[in-house]
């Protein structure tokens, strides 16, 4: 049976769908079989981050209504043997979606993959709880900003209250210089307000935001620092 991993985060902007995006990259450049599942339902941009835009035809709430089958809905991602895509609905609609149609739809798919990414929609309401189905680990991706890890915070205990007791953050956007200016918050005093274990950093870097709007991994490029770093969070989920 594969695992679920849901990737969240406590406000939009924080780099969420670039870390779903490149995790499930680099599972499948492990040679996992990997999905990735965009349940921000009414802002999917998952497509855009992988660049798989103009193959979406059908999408998760055509799964769950019975409008299409899950094979139907299943992307391939052409660069790797085994990472394949449900995009979002583009828009919210008035078909019911509840836990139980996520519950038996993350159960069939534990079938068929070793790992399934559940990309959640930003934010600590109902929409997270109708992600936060069925998972087995919850990663929060935060800013390195207070207003940010208040946010991540408050996902975390959302997790613990639904029983998810694998909670773990990741810091994104870091800038090592303003932290030396006292600009920013140091590392120290972020990790201090976080109630969850930071299992890594990322560095704000622009060649990051270039992959993301070029719909390309990032990790694709091998040998580099930021493919070194995601691969160690990488060891330290898995």
């Amino acid at each position: 049976m594969g695992k679920v991993i849901l990737i969240a985060s406590g406000k939009g902007g924080t780099g969420k769908t670039l870390f779903t995006a490149n995790f499930g990259a680099m599972l499948a450049l492990e040679g996992k079989k990997v999905l990735l599942v965009d349940m921000d339902l009414g802002l999917r941009n998952l497509d855009l981050y992988l660049g798989l835009e103009n193959k979406v035809v059908y999408n998760v709430m055509d799964v769950v209504s019975g409008v299409a089958p899950i094979s139907k809905a299943l992307i391939q991602d052409k660069r790797f043997d085994s990472l394949y895509f449900i995009a979002a609905s583009p828009y919210l609609d008035d078909r019911d979606i509840t836990p139980l149609h996520m519950h038996v739809l993350l159960d069939r798919l534990k079938k068929d993959f070793d790992y399934i990414i559940v990309d959640a929609p930003a934010g600590a309401d109902e929409s997270l709880d109708l992600a936060a189905v069925n998972i087995d680990q919850a990663i929060v991706i935060t800013e390195a900003e207070y207003a940010s890890v208040r946010d991540a915070d408050v996902v975390e205990k959302r997790m613990k209250k639904k029983g998810i007791k694998d909670v773990a953050c990741v810091i994104n956007k870091v800038n090592m210089e303003l932290m030396t200016l006292g600009l920013l918050p140091t590392l120290e005093e972020i990790t201090s307000k976080l109630n969850m274990p930071v299992i890594g950093f990322m560095q704000y870097d622009d060649n990051i935001h270039i992959a993301t709007n070029k719909g390309v991994p990032i990790v694709l490029k091998d040998d580099t620092y930021i493919e070194k770093n995601f691969r160690r969070i990488l060891s330290r989920i898995i």
